[in-house]
Order: C-alpha cells, then structure tokens, then sequence
C-alpha cells in the first residue's frame, strides 16, 4: 500500500515545528479555522472583497485572543 501525506491545510492537528511563524501564531490563537476558511475563499474568488464574511469572522477571532492577552480591561482596575 502507497502512503498519503497529508498537504499542511488539511491536518486537523498541527504541529508547529517547521511552520511559518505566522501559521504558528494563528494555530496557538484558536483561530486557525476561521484563517482556513478565509483561505479556502481567497483561493476561490482570488479577490478579499468577495470574501468579507471570512475577513470579518477571522478579524474577530484575533481581535478576542488579543483581548484576553491583555488581561482584565479597565473596569476591573483598582481605583
């Protein structure tokens, strides 16, 4: 029997190692799913405007990890 290697965009897990630091970074943000399908569009339609839901979808998703990187926001401050 032959075996397939998987190409990278179609691993469910991902291993890091030997990744695009980028790739790495979105895979360590959760938010590797949302980039996958903003991908798979931008490889469909060729053009980001087509693809604003994805945009949108993955923007939000960093914009929360940034947001829990950052720690606990004003109103939880001290006086």
């Amino acid at each position: 029997g032959s075996t397939q290697i998987p190409k990278p965009q179609d691993q469910s897990s991902i291993s890091i190692e030997g990744e695009d630091p980028l790739d790495a970074r979105i895979a360590r943000s959760g938010c590797l799913e949302q980039h996958r399908q903003l991908q798979e569009c931008m490889a469909e339609r060729r053009d980001w405007r087509h693809c604003q839901e994805q945009v949108r979808a993955f923007g939000a998703c960093m914009a929360r990890r940034q947001q829990r990187q950052r720690g606990p926001g004003p109103a939880q401050l001290p006086d």
